[in-house]
């Protein structure tokens, strides 16, 4: 039997634990036969001293301990943490415990923003690791030492896994019971649970649409918004140096000093997300959404999306699209 500890910090969303408790009780549930013990035993803590784990929904949850009162050297498979809790105390509480029992702990697992704890806790150096992608930014900024991924759903590297926003953790428990206990079991989990084993388009997560802007208003802020209204133009960087008075190099240097970003990416990120928002909004074909995004034909549209979202547009479409126009 594989012991399961899933550390909650407070103010979270309950569903990530109780979710991945459900999944790895339904696993036990399947194919008992022969079977002298359950295959998964789960453990809940908290660092609140009152053992209430309160949801950011108002909702509840009993834990079993509290972290403080468990030993940090007892053998344990598997020790998960469900988001990042909202104090530095509680931060440092969770990962003063966890530097401790990792050595112990055949893995290590975050769901969403608990990536930002095992990193803290120095778990994540030199490491492939993922978090929410609203996080990925602070991830990278606060613990240069990991190497930051933000289009996984989950990353396995060794013996720790970190998982994306919210629900991708109930992925990363799928693929621990195909791990633990093989393809057929996690396959027969998802499937009376009505989830993906694998999501169609790879595994992926789908952040929204976000672009780097210059820091304040000026010659390349109002560029921007001319280049968000204008993507089907010519805007290689000699014609937008050109259109702010600027030689190339100079323009380069500047643009990129403003936005973080330099302007042929930032022009590509402009041009997907356009093309995203149509997809999702608009009843075009895709001919019509090359064009208007600047990608000239939907051939050169496919391989964007192929490239960047591992989905083609018409099935990023099927997934995204605004429910009235089914």
């Amino acid at each position: 039997m594989k012991n399961i500890l899933i550390i909650v910090p407070d103010g979270g969303m309950l569903f990530e634990s109780t979710g991945i408790a459900d999944i790895l009780m339904q696993a036990n549930r399947l194919h008992t036969e022969g079977l002298t013990q359950p295959r998964y035993s789960v453990t809940v803590a908290t660092t609140q001293p009152h053992q209430v784990i309160h949801g950011q929904s108002g909702l509840n949850l009993l834990a079993d301990h509290r972290l403080a009162q468990l030993a940090p050297d007892e053998t344990r498979d598997t020790i998960m943490i469900t988001g990042r809790g909202q104090s530095e105390d509680e931060a440092c509480a969770v990962t003063d415990w966890l530097r401790l029992a990792a050595p112990y702990a055949r893995r290590v697992v975050s769901i969403c923003g608990g990536a930002l704890l095992l990193a803290q806790s120095g778990l994540l150096d030199g490491r492939r690791a993922t978090t929410h992608w609203r996080l990925l930014e602070t991830l990278q900024a606060h613990f240069p030492r990991v190497k930051v991924e933000g289009g996984p759903l989950y990353i396995q590297d060794g013996p720790v896994w970190t998982s994306g926003g919210v629900s991708s953790g109930f992925d990363l428990t799928l693929a621990l019971i195909e791990e633990d206990y093989g393809f057929t079991l996690a396959r027969d989990v998802a499937q009376d649970l009505v989830m993906y084993l694998r999501r169609p388009g790879g595994q992926l997560q789908f952040s929204r649409y976000h672009l780097n802007q210059a820091r304040s208003s000026g010659p390349v802020s109002t560029l921007q918004t001319w280049i968000l209204s204008n993507l089907a133009a010519d805007l290689s960087v000699e014609k937008l140096a050109e259109h702010i008075a600027m030689s190339p190099r100079n323009f380069t240097r500047v643009f990129s000093r403003e936005t973080g970003a330099t302007p042929a990416r930032y022009v590509a990120e402009a041009r997907l997300a356009a093309a995203r928002h149509r997809l999702e909004q608009t009843t075009e074909t895709l001919e019509q959404v090359a064009v208007a995004t600047g990608f000239g034909s939907s051939l050169n549209l496919r391989r964007i999306f192929e490239k960047q979202l591992h989905l083609t547009p018409g099935e990023y479409r099927q997934r995204f699209h605004c429910r009235k126009m089914a």
